[in-house]
C-alpha cells in the first residue's frame, strides 16, 4: 500500500492551508473533502485581510488551485472511519470503501451549528440569520437586531450586539434561561426581553422582516443572531478518544497536537475562536509541526559507539 506522509480530513481553510505548507515541504499529502462547510451559506467572509467580502466558494476555489500547485492530491469524498494501526501509522477509509495509509493524520472537519428548528431559520441562515456578530454584525449595523436563545443563555451576545445597533431585542421563545441579575442588566441597557413562543420567521427575498409569535402577534426584525450550540462535523475525534473541552471542541496543544501521538486537529473543531483566518493559521501551524516530526523520523542518526570497559 502506498503510504502518504500526511492525510488531511477536511478541505476547508485549516485543512488546505496545512496542505499548502506540507506541499511546499515536498511531502506526499492527500486531502479528503466532503464539500460540507460551516460557512457555505454565508454571503461573504470577513475579518481576513485581503479577502473581505469574498464568497466562501471563491475563497475555496483559490485555495484548491494553490494546493494543487504544490502536488497536493484532493479527493472529493467523505471519510467514514480512521484508526491507528499496529505500526503507528493511520488507516483511513472513505465512503467508497477505499483504504489509505499515512504517517500522520490531521483532522480539520470543523463544526456544524445547531440551527433552531423554528420555520424560517434554516431558510434565512447565512443571509439574515447568523451565529457570529464579528462575522456579520457590521452588515446589519443600526438595524433591528434580535438575539434568539431558547433554553440557552444569550446574555453576553445581546450586550455585545449593542455595539452594532442600539435596537436589540432578546427572544426567549418561551424558555428563558436568564438569571435575575442578567434580566435587570438587559433592561438597564434598553434590551427588551420577549418571552412569547415563536411561530416562525417571516422574510422576503432572503431578508428577514419580522418575528411571528404563536399568539398571532409579530415584531419587526431585520436580523437574528442565535445561541444554540454546535457539534463536531464528524465523529472521528471521538472515535480516537481525543480529549475534549466542555464546549465540545478538541483539546490540543499550541501546535495542534492531540493526546493521540501523530494525530492533529486544526480549525473550528479545536478552538473557540471561530474565524476563517484563525482556522487557516492553525492549519499552517499544524503543517509546520507535522513536517518537523517527519524530519525527525526520516533523519539518520549516528550509531551509538561501543563503550570500552
Amino acid at each position: 500500500m502506498d503510504i502518504q506522509d500526511c492525510i488531511i480530513v477536511g478541505g476547508g481553510p485549516a485543512g488546505l492551508n496545512a496542505a499548502v505548507v506540507l506541499g511546499r515541504c515536498r511531502r506526499k499529502v492527500l486531502v479528503f473533502d466532503s464539500a460540507t462547510y460551516r460557512n457555505q451559506y454565508s454571503h461573504g467572509m470577513h475579518n481576513y485581510l485581503t479577502r473581505d467580502d469574498i464568497l466562501p466558494t471563491d475563497f475555496l476555489e483559490i485555495s484548491v488551485k494553490e494546493a494543487h500547485k504544490y502536488g497536493v492530491k484532493i479527493i472529493k469524498r467523505k471519510v467514514t472511519s480512521a484508526r491507528k494501526n499496529e505500526e503507528g501509522s493511520f488507516d483511513v477509509k472513505d465512503e467508497h470503501g477505499g483504504i489509505y495509509r499515512a504517517k500522520k493524520l490531521l483532522i480539520a472537519t470543523g463544526l456544524t451549528d445547531n440551527v433552531p428548528e423554528v420555520p424560517g431559520f434554516k431558510e434565512l441562515y447565512g443571509k439574515s440569520v447568523h451565529h457570529c456578530p464579528y462575522c456579520d454584525g457590521c452588515e446589519v449595523r443600526d438595524k433591528e437586531i434580535g438575539v434568539y436563545a431558547r433554553n440557552k443563555n444569550g446574555f453576553e451576545l445581546a450586550l455585545a450586539l449593542k455595539g452594532w445597533s442600539h435596537k436589540v431585542t432578546y427572544y426567549a421563545d418561551g424558555k428563558n434561561k436568564l438569571k435575575p441579575v442578567e434580566v435587570e442588566t438587559l433592561k438597564l441597557n434598553d434590551i427588551p426581553i420577549v418571552a412569547y413562543p415563536i411561530e416562525r420567521l417571516e422574510g422576503v427575498d432572503d431578508k428577514l422582516k419580522a418575528v411571528v409569535f404563536k399568539n398571532g402577534d409579530s415584531r419587526k426584525c431585520d436580523a437574528i443572531f442565535f445561541v444554540n450550540g454546535f457539534r463536531q462535523q464528524c465523529d472521528l475525534v471521538e472515535t480516537f478518544g481525543c480529549n475534549m473541552t466542555k464546549k465540545g471542541v478538541v483539546l490540543t496543544n499550541r501546535y495542534q497536537q492531540t493526546n493521540i501521538e501523530g494525530l492533529y486537529v486544526a480549525g473550528d473543531a479545536a478552538k473557540d475562536m471561530h474565524f476563517v483566518v484563525v482556522a487557516a493559521a492553525e492549519g499552517a501551524k499544524a503543517g509546520v509541526i507535522i513536517n518537523k516530526e517527519l524530519q525527525k523520523e526520516y533523519s539518520k542518526q549516528p550509531e551509538k559507539q561501543l563503550q570500552l570497559s
